[in-house]
């Protein structure tokens, strides 16, 4: 079972939710320590760094708001997948995601929002 939802998370990033059905197996993930965000200490917690995971650059913040596309991807594996109950969270640039897409056999459903947040 796979379930996905696409929302616009409040620091203006697209989010994909996806929640699957999965069988614990072990998967040997390597991680990288490169952190993809980075919160400025405080109240309100500030966005100080948001880093493309797929090409690993930079993208541009102004007072704490991403001032570029980013796709954002959050998926917890569940029952009947190789990585039960892990969760990975993920962010694209537009570049990225443009490259991953375009590799798709069935294509994206698009849109026009009449609201930008």
């Amino acid at each position: 079972m796979l379930t996905a939802a696409f929302v616009w998370g409040k620091d203006h990033c697209m989010k994909f939710f996806c929640v699957t059905g999965g069988m614990a197996e072990s998967a040997g993930i390597r991680r990288k320590e490169v952190r993809m965000r980075r919160f400025e200490e405080g109240q309100p917690r500030a966005l100080t760094q948001v880093v493309c995971n797929m090409c690993g650059r930079e993208l541009r913040l102004e007072n704490g708001y991403l001032r570029e596309g980013c796709f954002s991807g959050d998926v917890l594996f569940g029952y009947f997948s190789r990585r039960d109950g892990i969760s990975h969270h993920f962010d694209l640039c537009e570049d990225c995601y443009d490259k991953v897409i375009a590799r798709f056999r069935v294509p994206v459903e698009e849109k026009e929002g009449t609201e930008l947040v």
